[in-house]
């Protein structure tokens, strides 16, 4: 892939990234709706170069080092993945002229993530299941990577812009 296209991708990436974040803070501002604490997403992180896939419960493993700057990053890192699948998948000329059908699509998929790999490695199960509202808890992550998607779209034509594409 062309440094100008990686660039793009971390840009869009990272803007989508803060989509979602904004997302999220909207939601708890207006209906007190706490959001992830990435601090524990750095603290599973932590514990993977250990050997440590999974956890009963991630809130009662043992703190990492540096944990919440670990899930930030980690955060911002795998938005940029994802958009950098999105440029994979529809080419580079979607980001001269961002649609928004491709950006929610690939927004959506990666819902996958969380309930595939996250929720299960943190002890919440396979898609929330071992919360006590996972019904709720798949529609809130659903709607996160809904708004992610939003967020490719948005940040893509942000980029396209400021080339003057």
């Amino acid at each position: 892939m062309a440094p100008d296209l990686l660039l793009r991708a971390a840009l869009i990436g990272a803007g989508a990234t803060l989509v979602m974040d904004l997302w999220a803070l909207l939601l708890k501002r207006l209906f007190g709706i706490a959001s992830l604490d990435y601090a524990l997403v750095g603290r599973w992180l932590g514990h993977l170069p250990q050997g440590r896939l999974s956890h009963p419960a991630i809130v009662r493993s043992a703190p990492v080092t540096g944990e919440r700057a670990i899930g930030w990053l980690a955060h911002y890192a795998i938005g940029i993945v994802f958009a950098l699948v999105l440029l994979a998948i529809w080419g580079p000329a979607w980001a001269d002229r961002p649609t928004l059908l491709p950006a929610l699509i690939v927004g959506i998929a990666t819902v996958a993530a969380p309930f595939l790999i996250l929720q299960p490695g943190m002890g919440a199960g396979l898609a929330a299941s071992r919360t006590p509202r996972p019904g709720l808890a798949r529609l809130r992550s659903l709607m996160a990577h809904a708004s992610f998607g939003v967020g490719l779209y948005l940040a893509g034509w942000g980029v396209a812009l400021a080339r003057g594409a």
